[in-house]
């Protein structure tokens, strides 16, 4: 059996990620708005991981489930943890925005202001906004005999409302749902060269309960939020329509359970106890708030318009410098570029739209193209791709699209895209039951004069431009036959029946990637063991499989010099004395999101280097279709190295993981811009 000291707990990693999240929002040199930006990053954040993962410990608890996780906690001891720890980063998010970013905005001109405060010219414009923007949608909602209690949708706010009958003098509750197709923040006052004044909509609607509810005294009034579990169960094997499966999720899931219920904590305990009853929580999963509730709504502050000294000022990516010369009087297309070599594309640093979304549109018009195929995980509302490959089967290509209908909180969205794509004439398939599809690729087929070639994408993002624009990705375009045909071989297993295909160069899961990796690490042990040098970098979101874990362990005690990159959870402990000397854990929070997966090994001197989908977890190993490719050009793996330098060497945005699990701030170098900055210094236009 596992020793339980050797693992830090999944959840409390997690939430040490978003503690450096926040971090970023007390960052002096970050602009303001951007720090702002930074509190509703933190919150929605923990919005997800109450959904995901403690509706997850709760199904658990409920089910009656004994086994420990790997750290050795019960599912009740963790529930209890995450509460003590999520409590603690409550209070520092909440003063964070209030007590320091509050405070600077006004200083900037920003003021928040309640509607009671206001100066009567003020007043009357929000009393004429109440009239025409919210009183006809606001519903009013007596509970009694006859009226029951509300469905409450999940991350709504809605006020508890404590009524007076001026006929009978009984006491009534009441809710109303404060709407969230409206602003948060509604301006009240608002002149060139001077202040903007922001009232909270909550702020106007408790002004105006008397108007809901007339014949009735207002008693009480304060703000609730429930969150509700995402963790639905569900069987695939057994499911004759993965489709209606999913649809059904979506439609179960806006009814599950409540996880959280956070109140005003205003409110009195006797209105407190009655939503509790009515929402089946217990107090475990109670939430106080002083103040107003739900700063995920921060964001909306981000885009406020005339602020923009307060941004970052915006970044245009670069164009590659293989694609800066295609298309011009030369005539060279696309595929010219590719036949050439193997070149990767790093985005947000180098332009999606010029790279990725043109390889599909030339694809897409280009007569001899005959076939196109791509898995699509997640994307935007409105996708220059998605179209693209809908004009290219309604103009007779042979078109296929994977579409993963289980990308959590994407589920509808991909539906919507799957259903379009089925009507433009476009060979729709939702992948295996039980698994994932995760990997990014794209496959073109074109008739050439040699006979039919393949090119293809291999990416470590999704298929999405917006957030192309904002995550840190990679993609390899080949025209490489042998990987080609690897893409070839893995798209027939998605939409076919090939359990045992191999392949030439992918490193593909479920069947094969734990295995390869495996090998590697076991190779740079065996190195180090016989005093050779031996070497291991990985950077990935999340490194959470036990097995892995322990393989670097025995790495690390052979003498294998280690980095990794973490981003967010780390359940590896670095640095221990006995098993974990020779391992480092960083990690990097900063104006874009690391997202890429990257691997190296020394591998005798080969140095062998590996970009794609994959995470080293239970879920992308077993339970998904990732795809890692390896990079062979020798000016490619120059830039990986140079990259994987650039991390380890940063000071601005670095963080290191302790042998406690905890982390500590690598101390700035004054000379040091932080990677993120030199990459678009050297990418940029």
């Amino acid at each position: 059996m596992r020793d339980p000291s050797r693992f830090r707990n999944y959840e409390l990693s997690w939430l040490s990620f978003n503690w450096r999240v926040l971090h970023q929002a007390l960052d002096e040199d970050t602009p303001l708005l951007e720090r702002v930006k930074f509190i509703g990053i933190t919150a929605s954040n923990l919005d997800e991981f109450f959904q995901k993962r403690v509706g997850g410990l709760k199904r658990q608890l409920q089910a009656g489930v004994v086994h420990l996780s790997v750290d050795g906690k019960t599912p009740e001891e963790q529930l209890r943890a995450v509460r003590a720890e999520v409590k603690q980063m409550i209070r520092s998010l909440r003063g964070t925005f209030f007590d320091l970013l509050v405070p600077a905005m006004e200083r900037e001109g920003i003021r928040f202001m309640k509607y009671r405060d206001l100066p009567e010219p003020a007043k009357s414009k929000l009393d004429r906004y109440f009239d025409k923007q919210l009183y006809s949608i606001l519903t009013p909602l007596v509970v009694d005999q006859s009226h029951p209690f509300p469905f409450i949708s999940n991350k709504s706010r809605s006020f508890a409302v404590e009524l007076r009958d001026r006929r009978t003098g009984e006491k009534v509750y009441g809710r109303i749902k404060i709407p969230s197709n409206r602003p948060r923040w509604i301006k009240a006052m608002e002149e060139e060269n001077g202040p903007l004044v922001l009232v909270p909509i909550e702020d106007l609607i408790r002004s105006k309960v008397d108007r809901l509810f007339p014949g009735a005294d207002l008693l009480s009034a304060n703000v609730f939020r429930v969150t509700r579990n995402a963790d639905v169960e569900r069987n695939e094997e057994e499911a004759d329509d993965l489709l209606e499966l999913i649809s059904e999720e979506l439609r179960e899931r806006r009814f599950a359970e409540v996880v959280r219920l956070e109140v005003d904590a205003a409110t009195p305990a006797h209105v407190k106890q009655w939503l509790m009853e009515r929402t089946g929580v217990s107090p475990i999963d109670v939430f106080d708030i002083e103040g107003p509730i739900g700063l995920a709504d921060a964001v909306e502050l981000y885009g406020l318009k005339g602020w923009d000294h307060l941004r970052y000022k915006p970044y245009q990516p670069g164009l590659h410098p293989r694609l800066r010369h295609a298309g011009d009087e030369e005539k060279r297309d696309f595929f010219d570029v590719m036949r050439q070599g193997d070149f990767l594309v790093h985005h947000p640093y180098q332009s999606f739209a010029s790279s990725v979304q043109r390889f599909v549109e030339e694809a897409a018009a280009d007569p001899q193209v005959m076939a196109i195929k791509q898995t699509l995980y997640r994307t935007s509302k409105d996708s220059a791709l998605l179209h693209a490959l809908m004009r290219a089967a309604q103009g007779g290509k042979q078109v296929a699209v994977l579409v993963e209908l289980k990308a959590r909180f994407d589920e509808e969205r991909n539906i919507e895209w799957a259903q379009k794509l089925e009507k433009a004439g476009v060979h729709v398939a939702y992948g295996l039951a039980g698994l994932k599809i995760h990997s990014k690729l794209t496959l073109v087929v074109r008739d050439e004069d040699d006979g039919l070639r393949t090119y293809c994408h291999i990416g470590t993002g999704n298929y999405h431009p917006g957030t192309a624009q904002l995550y840190e990705d990679l993609g390899l375009f080949t025209a490489d036959e042998d990987i080609g045909a690897d893409v070839t071989d893995l798209f027939n297993f998605l939409t076919g029946f090939a359990p045992d295909q191999d392949y030439r160069r992918l490193y593909v899961a479920p069947n094969h990637l734990r295995d390869k990796i495996t090998a590697h690490i076991r190779f740079e042990t065996e190195e180090a063991r016989a005093g050779r040098p031996a070497r291991i970098f990985m950077k990935m979101n999340n490194l959470e499989d036990a097995d892995m874990i322990d393989l670097l362990y025995e790495a690390s005690q052979a003498g294998v010099q280690i980095d990794v990159m973490a981003r967010s959870v780390c359940r590896a402990l670095p640095g221990v004395a006995g098993y974990s000397e020779n391992l480092r854990v960083h990690s990097m929070v900063g104006r874009f999101l690391e997202h890429s997966r990257i691997h190296h090994y020394h591998a005798g001197g080969k140095d062998i280097w590996l970009i794609g989908s994959a995470d080293m977890m239970h879920r992308n190993l077993d339970a998904r279709v990732e795809a890692l490719v390896p990079i062979r050009d020798a000016g490619l793996k120059r830039y990986l190295q140079e990259l994987a330098d650039g991390y380890l060497a940063d000071t601005r945005l670095r963080w290191e993981i302790t042998p406690d699990g905890g982390h500590r701030k690598v101390a700035p170098r004054e000379d040091d811009p932080g990677l993120h900055q030199r990459l678009m210094d050297r990418h940029g236009p």
